[in-house]
């Protein structure tokens, strides 16, 4: 018999963490959906809501680390839940939904998310406590967590400078850039041979360099590739090979072709490259999932250690249960008001649920893969979001041939809004799988317990939920969506562009129109097939010690070069460091672990720092935008707009990432002399 299980020495779930939590939740998750719908990027949430919950929950003296891992646990389903934007609007764009319907979206995001948490719990063991995954934002939050303690003493005191000082400047740098507008986020050099136009892309964010600095060399060098394989290669060659249109210049017209092309040939490489990575995870699953199964029948296979306890199994069964029927209840609702018979009706709730359950069962692996990889900010959720919705669109399009819905103009359109209803489920759940295992990966640092975590997080999807659609509501009554205005008398150029929404309704009514081009999907499946395969060579030559993760190959395609180009030149910095003090410490005889271990830990804590800063900048800039756009304002409110100052600010910009890098270096150096 197992002796009785451990009883924590400090608390972790408390009320006032909770009603913190949820209160950080409500005010995050609006913030996301807001700038998730201008500009298609959402900021992970988790790191500056630790450092929030530091600062409120330190004026009372019997705080602890691990009741503010909780808050920041539940906190960050603000940033991850919101991903559903990526695809709900386009129900509202295609013209099948006039609003958001309250029921109907807290349902799917309530039970999108809570499946997201319960599906990767069987994954904690091989992915979080048995892996070299970097799990950058997870480390980074635990950094914080330990830096914040009062149990620390002086370490706690140099943590928090290197944290402080890494936030400082990025969020100054951050509000001259993204509020008073004087300083560009990223540069451009274009360049023309023949017909072939190809880009010289970099990206100015010091969040991106500190994320990067985490991932390390491989995952990094692996996304180069494809920026490479995309900027130097597939876009030129489509330039070269499509007529350029007279009134177009050559950068909207290579975006565009990355846009239309050569992004799907990302979308078919990580596809591939996802289902491969849950092909080699399904061993070590398969033993979580039957170890799971153990527990169930003898409770006393349960681990002892407090550290290692999650949702026992009988309880993730009725979770299941309870989330499966949420989503058949937002299908009925869905279906109920559509001119089809109630046969055909039971048909698709039926299929539509079992693909929103099961696909999502399956990219919880893959995106927790990802999240581990590159962190949760740089995953790319949208994505796995079109990949839902090309294999739910394909499924309903055999069952719209069977019972006759594909043959009309009015059928297609229902088939297509139930894709992106359906597509929403699987993205809610993917976007807190993602989340989940980051989480978990804080509390395993931190020896927190598992099932708080779990539990948590459950508190924070359905908080979150309750949110999206309200704000949702407000936000398109007060500026609508492109080719979704409300009101025929608003000014479109106010809009939001909402542009994964748009890209993932655009597959869908392609495939159910049938004039959706497979060709670069099936171009980016061969190339993921060709990487999957060196890498195994790779490895098998080098003794695991080089690889080339295909996934990050195709997020090298798939993201805006402005967003992986920081992540890159922040991972070769880690390199470089690393190779110098190794140098360092043989030439003047000290101990290299040593060294290297302190430099390891003021960089965690410096990246971390750059993180919050400017997540908290984006918080902030949020609100005042969102403000200034619904009372008649301007979206750009504190812009200074500045005449001619387009390449200066071009300039300065990549003076400040130049000097931020070199500020990061000499941070992470000081370890020489500590």
């Amino acid at each position: 018999m197992q002796k009785s299980i451990l009883v924590p020495t400090l608390p972790e779930l408390t009320f006032r963490g909770m009603l913190l939590g949820a209160l950080i939740t409500v005010v995050f998750t609006a913030s996301n959906v807001y700038l998730g719908l201008k500009v298609g990027l959402t900021f992970a949430s988790s790191i500056p809501a630790a450092v929030i919950s530091m600062a409120v929950l330190k004026m009372f003296s019997n705080s602890n680390i691990l009741e503010n891992n909780m808050v920041q646990t539940q906190a960050s389903s603000a940033g991850t839940l919101s991903s559903v934007i990526f695809v709900i609007p386009g129900l509202l764009m295609m013209g099948y939904w006039q609003h958001f319907p309250f029921l109907q979206t807290l349902l799917i995001c309530t039970a999108g998310g809570i499946l997201g948490v319960v599906f990767t719990i069987p994954l904690r063991n091989v992915m979080v406590v048995r892996t070299d995954l970097p799990y950058p934002e997870g480390v980074a939050a635990a950094e914080i967590l330990k830096a914040g303690s009062h149990q620390k003493g002086k370490s706690s005191e140099s943590g928090i400078k290197e944290i402080a000082v890494g936030g400082i400047i990025a969020a100054i740098v951050s509000f001259l850039t993204n509020g008073l507008r004087v300083v560009a986020d990223s540069a451009s050099l274009w360049l023309k041979g023949g017909s072939a136009v190809f880009q010289i892309p970099i990206g100015f964010s010091l969040a991106l360099l500190g994320a990067g600095y985490l991932v390390g060399i491989l995952g990094g060098l692996a996304i180069l590739l494809g920026i490479f394989l995309t900027w130097g290669v597939a876009v030129p060659y489509f330039t070269a090979t499509f007529s350029m249109p007279i009134d177009a210049d050559i950068a909207s017209y290579a975006i565009e072709i990355w846009k239309t092309k050569v992004r799907f040939i990302g979308v078919g490489t990580i596809g591939t490259a996802a289902i491969w990575t849950l092909l080699i995870l399904m061993k070590s699953l398969l033993q979580g999932m039957a170890q799971s199964f153990r527990t169930l029948k003898d409770p006393s296979y349960r681990s002892t250690d407090k550290t290692e306890l999650d949702l026992s199994p009988k309880t993730m069964i009725y979770i299941v249960i309870a989330s499966v029927l949420m989503i058949a209840l937002a299908l009925y609702n869905f279906v109920e008001q559509a001119p089809i018979s109630s046969t055909t009706a039971v048909l698709l709730i039926t299929v539509c649920t079992l693909l929103s359950v099961f696909i999502g069962f399956f990219v919880a692996a893959a995106c927790g893969y990802m999240a581990g990889l590159v962190g949760s900010s740089s995953s790319p959720i949208s994505g796995i979001g079109i990949i839902s919705v090309v294999v739910i669109s394909l499924t309903l399009m055999v069952v719209g041939k069977v019972t006759g819905l594909v043959d009309g103009a009015e059928g297609q359109q229902f088939l297509t809004a139930l894709t992106i209803f359906s597509g929403s489920i699987v993205v809610s759940t993917a976007a807190i799988s993602n989340d989940n295992l980051q989480d978990l990966k804080t509390g395993f640092l931190i020896k927190a317990t598992p099932w708080r975590q779990q539990v948590a997080l459950i508190i924070g999807c359905i908080v979150g939920a309750l949110v999206i659609a309200p704000v949702l509501e407000i936000l398109y009554h007060a500026y609508g969506f492109s080719g979704a205005m409300p009101r025929p008398d608003m000014d479109a150029s106010q809009a939001l562009s909402a542009p994964q929404a748009t890209l993932m309704t655009t597959i869908a009514k392609g495939i159910f129109s049938e004039n959706l081009e497979w060709n670069y999907i099936f171009m980016g499946i061969g190339l993921s097939l060709i990487l999957i395969c060196f890498d195994l060579i790779l490895k098998k030559v080098s003794k695991n010690r080089f690889a080339l993760p295909a996934l990050a190959v195709g997020m090298g395609i798939y993201l805006p070069p402005s967003v992986n180009i920081p992540i890159v030149i922040g991972a070769i910095l880690a390199w470089l460091i690393n190779r110098h003090l190794n140098s360092f410490a043989k030439n003047n005889g000290k101990n290299s672990t040593e060294i290297k271990a302190k430099a390891e830990r003021n960089g965690t804590l410096f990246a971390a720092g750059l993180i919050v800063g400017e997540s908290l900048i984006g918080v902030v800039l949020a609100f005042i935008i969102a403000a200034s756009v619904t009372s008649g304002g301007s979206d750009a409110p504190l812009a200074l707009n500045l005449q001619n100052w387009d390449n200066i600010a071009e300039i300065l910009g990549l003076f400040i990432f130049v000097v931020g890098i070199g500020i990061f270096a000499l941070r992470v150096l000081r370890a020489k002399s500590d």
